[in-house]
Parts: C-alpha cells; sequence; structure tokens
C-alpha cells in the first residue's frame, strides 16, 4: 500500500480588531498579505450566520456598444452570402445602411 503524505494547510489566523469612526475596521496585516489585500483593494461583505464574511471582489469593467459598433460586428462576422444578407437586414433593422458601415465582407462562393 502507498501512503500519501497530507499537505498541512497553513493555520488559520485570528485576530481581534475594533470598529473605528465611522464603521471602519482596520484588518490585520497578516491577513492582508496573506490575501493580497492593499489600499483601494475592492471587498464584498457579505452577511453569513455567524456575522459578517469579508472578501476580495473583482470589477469588471463593461464595454457598451453604439449601433456602428453592432452593426460591424454582425457584417464582419457574416459567414457566407446567406449569413451576411441576413445581417445586412439585421442592420437595416437597428436603422443604419449597412453601406456606409465599414465592415469586412465574407468571402462569396
Amino acid at each position: 500500500m502507498e501512503y500519501k503524505q497530507k499537505q498541512e494547510k497553513p493555520p488559520l489566523i485570528r485576530e481581534t480588531s475594533k470598529i473605528g469612526k465611522r464603521g471602519t475596521l482596520v484588518i490585520p496585516a497578516s491577513l492582508r498579505r496573506r490575501f493580497g489585500l492593499e489600499e483601494g483593494t475592492l471587498v464584498i461583505e457579505e452577511e453569513c450566520e455567524d456575522g459578517v464574511l469579508i472578501k476580495p471582489a473583482v470589477a469588471m469593467p463593461v464595454e457598451i456598444y453604439t449601433p456602428e459598433r453592432r452593426a460591424e460586428f454582425l457584417l464582419s462576422n457574416a459567414m457566407d452570402e446567406a449569413d451576411y444578407n441576413r445581417a445586412r437586414d439585421d442592420v437595416l433593422k437597428l436603422g443604419l445602411d449597412p453601406d456606409i458601415i465599414p465592415h469586412r465582407k465574407p468571402k462569396m462562393a
């Protein structure tokens, strides 16, 4: 029989902090280092059964496309002539002229 050594997890850090003015909380340096928290880091506070869970958050930028840019995507991503014609119809439904939208046309068979 082959036995694998258990990989031990680092011990959980337990610290005490005080809530300051305006609800500020200082997170101990050992925890900030362990979780990569630095000034300006976004966090999520979540209600749990035992209290409040604070964890790092990630913010992803959202890109909002203009109708012209959407039309360019539709026209440039057409795979064949039938698909291109459907894309032209979709662009017309956007209220735009497909002939003035800069795009790459598919190779027609």
